[in-house]
């Protein structure tokens, strides 16, 4: 591996670690922005969305106003006092606020009168009074003729009459017939109080101007009616709509003139709104304790939060595979060196070997038999070795891209594990091989293939092992429909760390038997065979006392 590709890939990791370092507390940042954004964006939402309420809360009153007064003047003042409580209970039961109705059964005459108002020679005088209310139900309050008892109704009634007045001078001057007036016209509001009456026709004002002229002009006695109401009303018993649970805790009328007390001890935020018209005397308050509002703050924050997290978790994402692809770069870079490395160290040695050998046949003047034998055998293992490592690569190559095709043929179990143990006791004398069988004398396979796997297994088990320790015991036996292989040797074994690794194609375990180097293909070449004959390899091993490579392929007979 090259100097300094190490401290290269250090830098890389120390880089891409402070980098995620960096995004990560601009994440947190974003973060508590967002959490802050979200809480400025619920308290100033907290403040406009109060208007909100307060028009869902007043709504009945619009309609109270715009559609149910107006209908007085469907009657043309001729409502009598059941129709008149009827509608009053009506407008009691749809309506909290109103508190109470009272109704004037109002004449228009010309004469003069003691419990009225007289205009000229037209008088404006009640016949009998009425109040309505959800306690008492309906209580006639005044008859003609009780002056006590006006005095005590006659407020109400005196301003109805002086809004009548009005129109009719002003009906006057506009001329007659060319103006039409509306309910609005007839209508008075006062704090806590609407008073109205029906509209008149026109036909009528004519007849009310000529009343209010000289009395003696007017011959025949004429007489109109006229429907007045009094609507007391109570801004406490307003509905109050909260369309927004989630940031007004609560909603309450208050008088503004009165101190205010709220429910709770501490107040997070707190808002309010004047009422306008007969409850102009009142306000709306509005507020929230901040564990309340907490809850709407999150609710804005989450989906905020969710995003970043999201978009953290693909940078993160991102990252660790730019890191784990380097990884891999990085070591695939490391077994390429190593491979050329260790392949031309296997090669040199036999090449050395071979160029002495042939220098030494060069310069010698004369060469022995004994010589000849020598050089010969020496230059033949030699060329046997690279013979040996070139078909190693090129099977690797044609197994890797099925090149090659299984010679299936019966294959005497016996006889081929003691043709193995004859041919390493000769080439090792120092080896201790033996073996065991049960099940089966004979399976079908590719002969040469599964001689290629216990050549690769029995090298590393004389290699991998001590002196006094070179020994391999190979079972074989049939489970399953499969053909089970052990070989179990006393060598150094494998640490747990690298036992996953050693399988793959140009690893090699680090330890002082691989000082002079290997290739790295051995076991990966035992396994891409092994898959390619249908069958799999596993391994188990434990430092210092031993490996064993269990071989299971597929029993046909």
């Amino acid at each position: 591996m090259p100097i300094g590709s190490k401290n290269n890939y250090r830098k890389n990791s120390i880089l891409i670690t402070v980098f995620i370092l960096m995004f990560s507390g601009i994440f947190l940042l974003l973060l508590f922005l967002s959490y802050n954004f979200s809480r400025k964006r619920i308290e100033k939402i907290f403040f406009t969305e109060r208007v909100n309420v307060l028009d869902r809360s007043l709504a009945s009153y619009s309609d109270f106003l715009k559609t149910d007064l107006p209908s007085i003047s469907e009657h043309k003042g001729l409502l009598d006092s059941a129709k008149a409580a009827k509608f009053s209970a009506d407008i009691l039961k749809k309506y909290s606020f109103v508190s109470f109705v009272n109704f004037y059964d109002v004449e228009l005459k010309n004469a003069q009168v003691k419990e009225g108002v007289n205009l000229g020679a037209m008088s404006i005088s009640p016949n009998n009074i009425y109040r309505y209310s959800r306690e008492k139900g309906c209580e006639k309050v005044f008859s003609r003729g009780n002056s006590l008892q006006f005095l005590k109704y006659s407020d109400d009634f005196l301003t109805s009459a002086l809004k009548t007045n009005t129109c009719v001078e002003q009906f006057s001057r506009l001329h007659f017939g060319k103006v039409k007036y509306t309910f609005d016209d007839f209508l008075h509001v006062q704090a806590n109080k609407i008073i109205c009456s029906n509209v008149p026709e026109n036909k009528d004002l004519i007849a009310y101007k000529r009343m209010m002229g000289d009395i003696e002009r007017v011959k025949a006695t004429e007489i109109y009616q006229q429907d007045v109401f009094s609507f007391q009303l109570n801004a406490q018993n307003i509905e109050i709509i909260n369309i927004n649970p989630e940031l007004y805790e609560y909603v309450e009328v208050h008088a503004a003139k009165n101190e205010f007390k709220p429910k709770i001890s501490k107040i997070y935020l707190i808002t309010e709104t004047d009422l306008s018209g007969p409850f102009s005397g009142y306000k709306l308050v509005f507020y929230s304790s901040q564990q309340h509002l907490q809850k709407a703050i999150y609710a804005f924050f989450y989906p905020i939060a969710l995003i970043l997290f999201f978009l953290y978790g693909v940078f993160v994402l991102i990252t660790v595979l730019i890191f784990k692809n380097i990884n891999i770069n990085r070591n695939m870079y490391k077994l390429q060196y190593d491979f050329v490395n260790n392949l031309t160290h296997e090669f040199k040695t036999p090449v050395s070997v071979i160029k002495i050998a042939g220098s030494n046949i060069k310069s010698s003047q004369s060469i022995t038999h004994a010589e000849q034998m020598m050089y010969g055998k020496i230059l033949e293992e030699e060329a046997d070795k690279l013979n040996g490592l070139m078909n190693k690569l090129l099977s690797f190559t044609q197994i890797e891209n099925k090149r090659i095709n299984i010679n299936s043929c019966e294959v005497n179990v016996v006889e081929f594990i003691e043709s193995t143990i004859d041919s390493y006791c000769l080439k090792y004398s120092d080896f201790d091989f033996t073996y065991s069988f049960s099940g089966f004398p004979t399976f079908f396979t590719d002969p040469i293939l599964l001689g290629s796997l216990f050549d690769n297994l029995s090298d590393n088990a004389y290699k991998y092992s001590p002196k006094n320790l070179k020994k391999l015991h190979i079972s074989a036996k049939v489970t399953k429909s499969k053909v089970i292989f052990n070989f179990e040797d006393k060598g150094i074994g494998i640490p747990a760390a690298q036992i996953k690794n050693v399988f793959k194609k140009f690893y090699r375990i680090q330890n002082d038997y691989n000082q002079t180097g290997s290739a790295g293909l051995g076991l990966a070449f035992c396994k891409e065979l092994i898959t390619f004959m249908k069958g799999e390899i596993t391994v188990k091993s434990k430092e210092n006392i031993g490996t064993t490579f269990t071989i299971k392929l597929p029993y046909n007979i």
